[in-house]
């Protein structure tokens, strides 16, 4: 599929200024949040300790999910098939209730995240997102031209190989599982999750074995 570049384009890493006003869904969370709170329902304290919990979270988790799927064949069929929550709870973590779902990269398909609406996204797995996920450029641009984003995060891929795009809603996450490196082969399961990056659970770039 050819893509247009009829004019340049701001690169995705770089947020809008314009971003940074709160967004419609940032100002219906904290209204949500208020109310909660006024109705009794939760208190401030439950709330901070709720959103500190969440704020800790790192791409810890999403790589220690990465490499047991390349280490486990059984837990890889099992986390497309049942899904990313029931799978890691099973490994003793906690990704939220909202449902989250793998999209496994093969030789022929290479599949990106993004929430063309705001920004949601697997925290409880990735950890905090990054400003140019939350950008309009990356946003509007990876749905038109995956491709061309995809090159300017430094990840080539060959023609043949088919990019999917996946939208993410309030009620639906994604999480990217990268193939495997070559020349891994001797490595541990540790050793392996070093190598994975937020960046490649999102599907903008791909896991080298010189990758730190």
């Amino acid at each position: 599929m050819s893509h247009s570049h009829e004019r340049p384009h701001k690169h995705p890493q770089q947020p809008d200024s314009e971003d940074e006003p709160q967004s419609y869904y940032q100002t219906v969370a904290q209204a949500v949040e208020e109310l909660l709170i006024e109705k009794g329902l939760i208190s401030s304290n439950e709330m901070a300790a709720a959103l500190d919990y969440w704020a800790s979270r790192t791409a810890a988790d999403g790589a220690r999910i990465v490499a047991r799927c390349w280490t486990d064949t059984s837990f890889a069929t099992r986390i497309e098939q049942e899904g990313v929550n029931k799978a890691a709870a099973a490994l003793g973590l906690d990704v939220g209730s909202t449902p989250i779902v793998a999209a496994l990269n093969t030789p022929s398909v290479h599949n990106v995240l993004v929430c063309t609406l705001c920004s949601c996204y697997p925290v409880g797995l990735l950890g905090e997102s990054p400003g140019w996920y939350k950008s309009r450029a990356y946003r509007a641009r990876v749905v038109r031209e995956p491709r061309a984003v995809l090159t300017e995060f430094g990840t080539e891929l060959p023609p043949g190989i088919e990019v999917r795009v996946h939208d993410s809603t309030a009620d639906l996450r994604y999480i990217v599982i990268p193939m495997r490196p070559k020349g891994t082969e001797g490595m541990t399961e540790e050793q392996l999750a070093a190598l994975v990056t937020r960046d490649s659970m999102i599907g903008t770039t791909i896991p080298t074995i010189e990758t730190k």
